[in-house]
């Protein structure tokens, strides 16, 4: 697994799961431990020093709920809240017609668009980049700064404001090396 995949893996999984959910309790507990920076392929020790203070489980998991969870959450992390005109169905049929398997769920929920960047990225042939692209662009870059400037703005923790902060970062440096290998030239 690359840096990039492994980006979109790690903040896929903290927008999309619960706190609380048992697949989660390592990547908490590396973040808390301080170990993620090890790994972590950017320069942003400062944010995750940050994220590693901000450690109340059940603060950060009141926080996802009131942020995140039900009709009356306080930033929807849906791409059909936030692109005018935008169908969940769109995603959906960009990623089928990838060969990504999808369950019932909400395919244009924020993390997991981030972790299906990640699946692409892992399924990636020589000409895939385009596939990624095509998913940064059309389906994540139109909405991403708003829906994070919200996330920082209606956060009670201080995990939930930085980790979009991190979130902010990592896609513009991976959008960058996106942009940088569709320029390259084909050999």
């Amino acid at each position: 697994m690359n840096e990039f995949s492994i980006l979109c893996r790690i903040l896929g999984s903290l927008f999309y799961r619960q706190p609380q959910d048992p697949l989660l309790v390592p990547l908490y507990t590396a973040i808390q431990e301080g170990k993620l920076a090890q790994s972590w392929p950017l320069e942003q020790d400062e944010l995750l020093v940050r994220l590693q203070q901000s450690n109340d489980m059940a603060a950060i998991s009141e926080d996802f709920h009131t942020l995140f969870v039900g009709d009356e959450c306080r930033v929807s992390p849906f791409r059909s809240a936030w692109v005018e005109g935008s169908r969940e169905a769109e995603v959906r049929e960009f990623l089928s017609s990838r060969g990504m398997p999808l369950s019932d769920a909400p395919a244009d929920h924020f993390g997991g668009i981030l972790l299906a960047a990640s699946w692409l990225e892992d399924q990636a042939q020589e000409d895939e980049s385009l596939a990624l692209e095509t998913l940064f662009d059309s389906f994540l870059l139109p909405w991403c700064g708003t829906f994070l400037g919200k996330v920082e703005a209606h956060a009670t923790t201080a995990f939930w404001r930085t980790l979009a902060q991190v979130a902010r970062e990592a896609i513009q440096a991976m959008w960058d090396e996106l942009q940088e290998d569709g320029e390259q030239p084909q050999s």
